[in-house]
């Protein structure tokens, strides 16, 4: 609200400082959220550097799984990165003073307010893309790539000084692998034939892929078949020997796809035929997609609401901080509650929009009322600026 005297503002200034005061929330949001995003990204990627280390996939299919995990951690870290934004730019606008004189010059809270909507308007929309295609279909293809690892490369399952159960027929057990990807001291344990088991030992062998099929090709060992009709055992000495794995694992050919693979579509309109546990958690994910995105106003409002309402203090506003900042820790962790209670009672899913909406209800209040929220300490005198 203007002081006495004060000039009415240029709508044309107005527009200069909403793209001002936007450009500013916009670079720290994507620095912010990028800097999150990149952290998380890392510490999750190096769960699979195992893949490569250990069980000897390549590099090319570990950043192509590496990317696909990438768009679950920006639908988390971006209202994150708005909150951040909005903090930093306004309680820096403060100390500067410039929020002063963007007051004196008659620009009001929801002036000011404007940027930020748009800002967080924006963070919407990319969330709303992220929950309606990209976050499912990079879960889809990651739980396919995944499912294609444990039943075509084989090898990558085996750890050495381990015996690895590949199917409910057969075991295998390598002593070490070098970093040509051959392994040494094989042991497999084929029961696909109850009544005529086999074992086989080699001293060294390698994976290949054949045709889009794994084959395991196994130098200077032997095969002992056990027939327990007669109880005689057969042993056969060989110098090259190659075994399908293909035909020996016991993976379906279709896989049922999670709730977090299915599009929006899919969630609200399930196949009829599933079981009513399955359904309901298809309901809950697709309410919880189009809950997440309006969060991003409340983490937006919440903010400004704090720096904006009461008196101004360019000395430092670090308890207006240190409340916004408790503020959404407290808007969080309720929000996360209320999708845990969804996920159990029906009767909780209109709580997951009411938590979303009702802040960015109370904070336009506030902001409309233009009056104090909280009562902050004033005993400091207000600044003044010497006439020369």
């Amino acid at each position: 609200m203007a002081g006495p005297g004060a000039r009415p503002y240029d709508p044309r200034a107005m527009t200069g400082l909403t793209r001002y005061i936007l450009r500013q929330c916009m670079a720290v949001m994507i620095f912010v959220t990028a800097a999150l995003c990149a952290a998380v990204w890392l510490a999750q990627s190096l769960r699979l550097v195992d893949l490569i280390v250990n069980r000897g996939l390549t590099a090319e299919l570990f950043l192509y799984l590496a990317l696909l995990i990438l768009p679950r951690f920006i639908d988390i870290v971006l209202p994150i990165g708005v909150f951040i934004a909005v903090l930093f730019v306004f309680n820096r606008l403060s100390a500067e003073s410039e929020l002063v004189v963007m007051r004196a010059a008659g620009i009001g809270p929801l002036g000011l307010a404007k940027p930020v909507m748009i800002l967080a308007g924006i963070a919407f929309l990319v969330l709303m893309s992220l929950s309606g295609y990209f976050l499912p279909a990079s879960n889809r293809e990651f739980k396919d790539a995944q499912f294609e690892i444990r039943n075509r490369f084989v090898s990558s399952l085996l750890q050495e000084g381990a015996f690895t159960t590949v199917s409910d027929k057969l075991t295998i057990y390598i002593g070490a692998r070098d970093e040509r990807g051959e392994v040494r001291g094989i042991l497999i344990d084929d029961e696909r034939d109850k009544e005529r088991p086999v074992t086989l030992i080699a001293d060294r062998g390698a994976f290949t892929s054949v045709g889009g099929g794994s084959r395991l090709v196994m130098v200077h060992g032997n095969r002992q078949e056990l027939d327990h009709t007669t109880g005689k055992l057969s042993i056969l000495t060989f110098d090259r020997y190659t075994l399908d794995l293909d035909s020996m694992r016991d993976a379906p050919v279709v896989r049922f796809r999670e709730p977090q693979e299915r599009f929006l579509g899919e969630l609200l309109f399930p196949p009829p035929g599933l079981d009513p546990a399955v359904r309901y958690g298809f309901i809950v994910e697709a309410h919880q997609r189009l809950a997440i995105p309006l969060s991003v106003f409340a983490f937006a409002i919440i903010p400004l609401v704090c720096l904006l309402t009461g008196e101004t203090n360019r000395r430092g506003q670090l308890k207006r901080v240190l409340l916004a900042v408790g503020l959404a820790f407290v808007f969080q962790s309720l929000a996360i509650a209320v999708q845990n209670m969804a996920s159990r009672y029906a009767v909780a899913i209109p709580l997951m929009y009411l938590v979303d909406v009702l802040p960015v209800g109370l904070g336009f209040g506030i902001l409309m009322g233009d009056r104090v929220w909280l009562a902050f300490p004033r005993r400091s005198a207000p600044t003044t600026v010497a006439a020369s």
